[in-house]
């Protein structure tokens, strides 16, 4: 399936394109159209631009949509959702620490791309680590309460 969103990808637009190829749509293409150009490709699905389903919505990024959407609950993926959600939404109260480095690292990595697809690529490194550390740092934590 194709997917569309557009340009110069960041935070939030990086996470969704991996959740979708790991979670959603293992062989997602990837269209990127300049911000603001309309009409949008019929062809492909819209993922984080203004006014469509998969967007932000009530305060919240777009990952956090497409967690509801597609109905995700893995705890992890949740707690990726708000790690992103506050790097990527302008937040009253840091919760996350990890949200500030995990947007450095993300327009990092779109500096040094060759173009999206290969933001996207790298990106994807970066979100199975996180994922990869908050399942250890989670397990660590459960096994570590359940002595007391």
């Amino acid at each position: 399936m194709k997917w569309v969103t557009w340009e110069n990808i960041g935070v939030d637009r990086m996470a969704c394109a991996w959740l979708i190829r790991r979670y959603i749509d293992p062989d997602a293409e990837f269209v990127f159209i300049p911000a603001g150009s309309k009409p949008l490709p019929i062809d492909a699905e819209p993922f984080d631009i203004p006014g469509t389903r998969l967007s932000h919505h009530r305060g919240h990024c777009s990952f956090i949509t497409f967690l509801k959407e597609y109905k995700l609950k893995d705890p992890i993926l949740q707690q990726i959702g708000q790690i992103v959600n506050e790097a990527d939404i302008v937040q009253y109260v840091a919760l996350e620490p990890a949200a500030p480095g995990l947007d450095l690292i993300c327009r990092g990595l779109r500096r040094i791309s060759h173009d999206d697809g290969d933001a996207i690529d790298r990106g994807c490194l970066v979100y199975d680590s996180l994922y990869s550390e908050l399942t250890q740092t989670n397990s660590i934590h459960k096994g570590s309460n359940s002595l007391i």
